[in-house]
C-alpha cells in the first residue's frame, strides 16, 4: 500500500502532468489561456485577483525553500532551524492567508456573478476545490507542526519529495510522517495531475514573443493622408 501511495502514484500524477501539458499545446493551443472574465466583472476581481495571485507567489517559494532546498544548505547560510521556522510560520501565514482570502474572494465572485458563472466550467470548480483543500492543509500542517508537535517536515517529506526526481523513492519517509502531511502530499499530487486539463496551464506562459515580434504599423483612415496611390481594392484597403 505504501509502494502505491507513495512511489507509483507520484509517478503517475507527473507523467500525467508532462504528457498532458504537450497534448494540450499540441493539440488545443486555442484553449491554453486564463479563459478571463475580467469584461464581465472587475470590481471583485481587482481585489481577488492580487490578493490570490501575490500570495500563491509567497506559498510556492516556501515550498521551493522547504522541499528543494536541502537543510544544511540554508544552516549553513547562517539560517538556524529556529528562525527557518519563525520565518515559515510568520511569513508563511501571512501568504496563506492573503492566497485563501483571494481565492475566497474569486470564488465568490464565480457564484454570484451571473455571467462569470455561466463561464465558469466543471474543471473550474474541480481546480478550486482542489487548490483550496492544498493550500488549507499546508497552512495547518506548518502551524500544526511548529505549535503543537516537533514533526520536521525536512527531515522527512523533504527528503522524500526530492527522492522522487531522483529516481531512488523513500516512501518510508513519507508514510511515517503525520496524517496532514501525507495528506497534503496526496491532494497536491491530484492536483498536479488535474493541472493540464485547466486553466492553471496558464502558469507556463509568457509573453517571450513581444520580444521579436515585428513592430505593428498603424495608418491613418483618413482620405487625405493616403497620398496619391490609388485606393487599394478588398482585404489590402
Amino acid at each position: 500500500m505504501d509502494t502505491l501511495a507513495w512511489v507509483i502514484f507520484p509517478y503517475i500524477c507527473l507523467a500525467v502532468f508532462v504528457v498532458g501539458h504537450y497534448w494540450r499545446w499540441t493539440y488545443d493551443k486555442f484553449g491554453w489561456t486564463t479563459r478571463s472574465s475580467q469584461l464581465y466583472e472587475n470590481r471583485l476581481l481587482r481585489w481577488g485577483s492580487p490578493l490570490f495571485h501575490f500570495g500563491l507567489l509567497g506559498v510556492v517559494g516556501g515550498h521551493v525553500v522547504g522541499l528543494i532546498v536541502p537543510k544544511s544548505w540554508t544552516e549553513a547560510v547562517g539560517v538556524s532551524e529556529g528562525v527557518y521556522h519563525f520565518l515559515a510560520v510568520s511569513l508563511g501565514g501571512i501568504a496563506g492567508v492573503a492566497t485563501i482570502a483571494g481565492l475566497a474572494i474569486l470564488v465568490y465572485r464565480r457564484r454570484t456573478v451571473g455571467p462569470v458563472f455561466m463561464a465558469t466550467t466543471r474543471m473550474d470548480k474541480l481546480m478550486y476545490v482542489f487548490l483550496a483543500a492544498v493550500i488549507l492543509l499546508g497552512m495547518w500542517n506548518t502551524v500544526a507542526s511548529s505549535i503543537f508537535g516537533d514533526y520536521d517536515y525536512r527531515d522527512g517529506v523533504s527528503l522524500w519529495f526530492r527522492s522522487i526526481f531522483t529516481f531512488q523513492p523513500r516512501s518510508e519517509l513519507i508514510s511515517s510522517a503525520p496524517f496532514g502531511f501525507q495528506l497534503h502530499a496526496l491532494v497536491a499530487f491530484s492536483l498536479f495531475a488535474l493541472w493540464p486539463f485547466t486553466r492553471l496551464v496558464h502558469v507556463f506562459s509568457a509573453p517571450v514573443g513581444y520580444l521579436t515580434r515585428p513592430y505593428i504599423v498603424y495608418r491613418s483612415r483618413d482620405e487625405a493622408s493616403r497620398g496619391t496611390r490609388a485606393p487599394a481594392r478588398g482585404w489590402e484597403r
